[in-house]
């Protein structure tokens, strides 16, 4: 290694950028000097990087990250995904599982619609089934499943950040998704239960603790319960209507043209410009709905039968097997105010005001599918994107709300995952899930 070091600065540097990232640690071990060579050269690690993962800088005047601990971070990460250790991953769980989050954030689409990151993820869960129970299927859900290959983590951070990422990995048409669609039950039985819809959690996907975070475990729940009833569904074929989640990532790693500008706290007023082109969560067009609910018979009986009503407030009640009816919507939407976010809002971003229509395609007769439709869109205080509509039906009256969070981010094209319920939030419900995405973007000028 000592002649290597007497090699022109340029050459070396090209031999040493063209080795896999996991050697150059080895290759540092060689000697003192080949270490420090190594060691102190940012540009050597940025290479690495850029090679390998998506560049994290959305813009270009974010600053540069810290190559050398990054790139060495997600190097441990990698070769522990890759490990057929198993004692190892559950060891690291908390690490690695930080690290594939932080991952996916960085994560972007070039012009050609691919992503370092998200190949790559894909890989290590989707092809070594062992990553995806050890780091997606921690949470409670799968606890109570009894599955001997999945554990519940042991603490409350680490059972939401394993429904995280396995609501950010979807639930692809594979071995791995066809075993988690088997503990719909389980999952059925968290979101009918009535007990989940409080002020405390807005009666949305947000903990019980009053903080508005998201609650992941939630949101996976959801996830899997909409999911099943869609794969029994005759219109699963048909694009509009397939769950974007049927693919590993899908959806969820944003395209650089979606980029948008740091908004500042207050909005210019600039009333030439259009609303929608001050929307930046873009919102006008045509979104693709699923809503699905439980004979209100059946939910009565799973909450408030003699048995249902003795079960402790911290247990979860047992496994529901139950037919659930299932409804396709499109909604045709339209920007109708942005504002500035108020002291309750996140600051980063406006709050966006919107109204439209809302028809049922295939149950036409039922008077409850089709209607009018008017919410808004807002960043809750942790920074995730939260949806919220009242369905208005003639005369004005309003029936039904929902309460969402858009997996992934801003204009995440995996859409919003929720709950709906009695807009007067009922204790005695009815609720039940809801997920919808966009299918059509309106430009400028487009008639509805």
């Amino acid at each position: 290694m000592t002649g290597l070091l007497d090699l022109c600065y340029d050459i070396l540097i090209r031999i040493l950028e063209m080795i896999d990232s996991e050697d150059l640690a080895a290759c540092a071990q060689t000697s003192k000097g080949f270490s420090e060579f190594i060691q102190k050269n940012t540009r050597l690690y940025k290479a690495h990087y850029l090679r390998n993962f998506d560049d994290p800088r959305r813009r270009p005047t974010d600053p540069e990250p810290e190559w050398v601990d990054t790139l060495q971070r997600l190097v441990r990460c990698q070769k522990t995904l890759q490990s057929a250790n198993n004692d190892l991953k559950r060891e690291e769980f908390s690490f690695v599982a930080s690290a594939v989050d932080n991952l996916i954030a960085t994560a972007s689409l070039d012009e050609f619609g691919n992503s370092l990151n998200q190949k790559l993820m894909a890989e290590l869960f989707q092809h070594i089934s062992q990553n995806h129970d050890a780091f997606m299927c921690r949470s409670s859900l799968f606890g109570r499943a009894e599955n001997p290959t999945r554990k519940a983590a042991n603490d409350e951070e680490s059972r939401q950040l394993s429904a995280k990422l396995h609501s950010l990995f979807g639930i692809p048409s594979s071995n791995a998704g066809e075993r988690v669609l088997s503990s719909h039950p389980y999952a059925r039985s968290r979101v009918y239960d009535l007990r989940n819809y409080t002020d405390r959690t807005k009666w949305g996907p947000y903990r019980s603790d009053g903080s508005m975070r998201v609650d992941w475990e939630m949101i996976e729940s959801l996830m899997i319960v909409l999911g099943y009833n869609s794969s029994l569904c005759f219109r699963r074929s048909l694009t509009q209507f397939r769950p974007p989640w049927s693919d590993p990532f899908e959806g969820v790693i944003p395209e650089r043209a979606e980029i948008m500008p740091v908004y500042p706290p207050t909005l210019l007023q600039e009333p030439e410009i259009p609303l929608q082109l001050k929307d930046p969560y873009n919102v006008s067009g045509v979104w693709s709905r699923i809503v699905c609910f439980l004979d209100y018979s059946d939910l009565h009986r799973f909450n408030f039968s003699t048995d249902a009503v003795k079960i402790p407030f911290d247990e979860p009640r047992e496994p529901l097997i139950a037919d659930e009816a299932i409804r396709h919507i499109l909604m045709d939407l339209n920007v109708t105010e942005v504002e500035a976010p108020g002291p309750f809002n996140n600051p980063a971003l406006p709050v966006v005001r919107f109204s439209g229509s809302s028809r049922s395609v295939d149950a036409a007769w039922d008077p409850d599918a089709t209607s009018g439709i008017r919410g808004s869109v807002c960043l809750t205080p942790e920074g995730e994107v939260r949806w919220q509509t009242i369905s208005v039906f003639h005369g004005g009256e309003e029936r039904w709300r929902s309460d969402g969070i858009q997996i992934g981010g801003v204009r995440s094209r995996r859409g919003v995952i929720g709950t709906w319920f009695d807009k007067d939030f009922d204790l005695r419900g009815p609720a039940g899930p809801t997920a919808f995405w966009k299918i059509r973007d309106r430009e400028l000028g487009d008639s509805e």
